[in-house]
């Protein structure tokens, strides 16, 4: 199919989302403006999700991004649940005493988060119940710890994240009468999702990873030009310390065959991950489960399989590594973005292009070909084109949606090539995945006034 311009278009903003930071008497006083984010899907239904919200009860904003496997059920259930966990972390006690009453007697709750959602982002309410009863669970364990020490953000995240998974695996193994929300989660706990999470406050800006998601921060340089700082890293057969982490987990027998072909145990690509049970429960305990639930699951090849050379479970965690950085002045963007985006493109282009389309300003580099013998004819072309793109920029209201279109469409020379994009967009479903992955993009823009400010107070 030829796809005309505003085809393209609408394919291309169908799941974009765009919020700004309120301002308060004329003022913003937060460090963050606002964020556009957006989905392309390549799978259906789509495997990628992602959540914004502004914690009400502390300060700051949480923003991530979800990457599905074996289905998208895990991934759902992490973009729905994990920032109440983080941001019941974060609480003080007495807010936790009161939200506890709070329950205790029947009265109205505190709000917890203010979700920043898309119509399409859907939250499963046969299993909000479920989650509440586990959430709360946490919550009155944390306050039978109260240690009466305030919690570090960094320690925070991470006991969100392996808490949450904790409870997928236990909601699975206890399973539920109801038969719809047995199956559910089970197939939460035996699907996967890595996740990409930032904690943005006041200048304290923490990403908390577990997989191979990337979190990208954009740096305006002295002369103007753009720089990318990596904010976390990806936990794959490409990490040597994370190869490193879990050879020194299992016996040295084994060395040879945990990460076979670049995946773990031969199987799967991310080295961290929430859910994906068939990584961490023994294999008595997986027959357990699949043999006692429903029979959809029996079904299911995959939880039938056990992983070879399986021997010393648990071969896989949801623990985040947690990368903390002070926001400065220079520091423009945050990108977060599924590695659907990170296969197609290079940190250093991706930090050029948000910069660019952000600030409305080009910097006209002498034009690229490479090694290529170029006519004046083809220079005319890349000339009349980089005009056009300057003019492309308006026809986007969407940082994320910008980056987006150069993902799918880049040609060679770097600029967006209708013709591909038209291809690459109507590809039927059963071949998109052969040549792309789902990708879904978080585009955080701060404020550099308010950073300054806070630098000056410090």
């Amino acid at each position: 199919f030829y796809l005309t311009p505003p085809q393209v278009n609408s394919i291309l903003k169908a799941n974009e989302y765009s919020f700004k930071v309120p301002e308060f008497d004329g003022k913003n006083v937060s460090s963050i403006l606002g964020f556009d984010s957006n989905q392309l899907p390549a799978n259906a239904p789509i495997e990628d999700r992602r959540s914004a919200a502004t914690c009400l009860q502390t300060r700051g904003m949480l923003l991530g991004v979800f990457d599905g496997h074996a289905g998208c059920a895990c991934a759902q259930a992490v973009s729905e649940r994990l920032f109440y966990y983080i941001a019941i972390s974060l609480l003080p006690h007495e807010t936790l005493l009161e939200i506890e009453n709070a329950v205790e007697n029947g009265r109205a709750l505190l709000p917890i988060l203010q979700w920043h959602k898309h119509p399409n982002d859907y939250f499963s309410k046969e299993a909000s119940k479920l989650y509440f009863n586990s959430l709360r669970t946490y919550w009155q364990e944390l306050i039978d710890l109260n240690s009466g020490e305030t919690t570090d953000v960094r320690e925070a995240l991470i006991n969100a994240f392996k808490r949450l998974d904790n409870d997928i695996s236990l909601e699975a193994q206890v399973g539920d009468p109801n038969s719809f929300l047995n199956y559910l989660v089970l197939r939460v706990a035996f699907s996967g999702s890595t996740a990409c999470v930032a904690h943005v406050d006041g200048v304290d800006l923490h990403v908390a990873n577990t997989g191979d998601s990337r979190a990208m921060l954009g740096v305006q340089e002295e002369d103007g030009s753009w720089s990318a700082v990596n904010l976390s890293y990806d936990h794959n057969a490409q990490n040597e310390h994370e190869v490193e982490r879990v050879k020194m987990e299992h016996p040295k027998s084994e060395e040879k065959s945990l990460v076979k072909q670049d995946r773990l145990l031969g199987l799967l690509m991310p080295f961290r991950a929430f859910g994906d049970v068939k990584f961490k429960w023994s294999i008595e305990l997986q027959k357990r489960v699949v043999e006692s639930g429903p029979d959809q699951l029996n079904h299911n090849e995959y939880t039938k399989f056990i992983p070879p050379n399986y021997f010393t479970p648990p071969y896989l965690t949801a623990e985040p590594e947690v990368i903390h950085h002070k926001l400065r002045p220079q520091d423009k963007f945050l990108v977060l973005a599924t590695d659907g985006l990170w296969e197609t493109m290079h940190r250093q282009d991706v930090a050029r292009i948000v910069g660019e389309y952000l600030t409305g300003v080009h910097h006209q580099q002498p034009i690229a070909v490479g090694g290529y013998k170029v006519t004046l004819g083809q220079m005319h072309g890349l000339l009349t084109e980089r005009r056009a793109r300057i003019s492309s920029v308006f026809e986007d209201q969407n940082a994320a949606t910008h980056l987006i279109r150069h993902a799918v469409g880049n040609n060679e020379f770097g600029t967006v090539d209708h013709e591909r994009l038209s291809k690459m967009l109507s590809l039927p479903e059963e071949l998109a995945r052969m040549y792309r992955d789902d990708i879904t993009i978080i585009v955080v823009q701060f404020n550099s006034h308010v950073i300054g400010a806070y630098q000056n107070e410090e």
